[in-house]
């Protein structure tokens, strides 16, 4: 493989290129080669980093933790039991997240049925009887 521009490897992976001088920046991109311009070139290897922190990125994982599990590689150390644990927190956050909404949907439709079967046509109120309720 040829050596690729910012822009080349960033359409390869579909990214943009500020974001690869992002992760860059933060350490998350082994420094690259430049040209004598000093224009980034990326190889096969550097493409692959990218598409491991895009892939990192969809599945919820910050950047710190991105950094930590390539750290962890590059270290000659197995990264899968960190990456593990990494989602299981995650997930017992959606799972709390969606606790929270379900209540929230609950809430909101008890209202908004309170409002049907209650609506009056007071407009005297200062704030609408819905928010008033206890």
């Amino acid at each position: 493989m040829t050596a690729m521009s910012v822009g080349a490897a960033a359409n390869a992976v579909g990214v943009s290129a500020r974001a690869i001088r992002l992760w860059e920046s933060k350490g998350l991109i082994p420094k690259l080669e430049r040209t004598t311009t000093g224009y980034r070139t990326f190889t096969a290897s550097d493409l692959a980093v990218v598409h491991f922190i895009q892939q990192g990125k969809a599945l919820g994982f910050t950047l710190e933790e991105i950094k930590n599990i390539i750290d962890l590689q590059q270290a000659g150390v197995c990264p899968c039991p960190r990456v593990v644990q990494a989602i299981d927190a995650h997930l017992a956050v959606i799972e709390r997240s969606i606790a929270e909404l379900s209540q929230l949907r609950d809430t909101l439709s008890l209202a908004r049925r309170t409002a049907d079967t209650e609506s009056h046509g007071e407009r005297s109120r200062v704030v609408c009887q819905i928010i008033e309720r206890d």
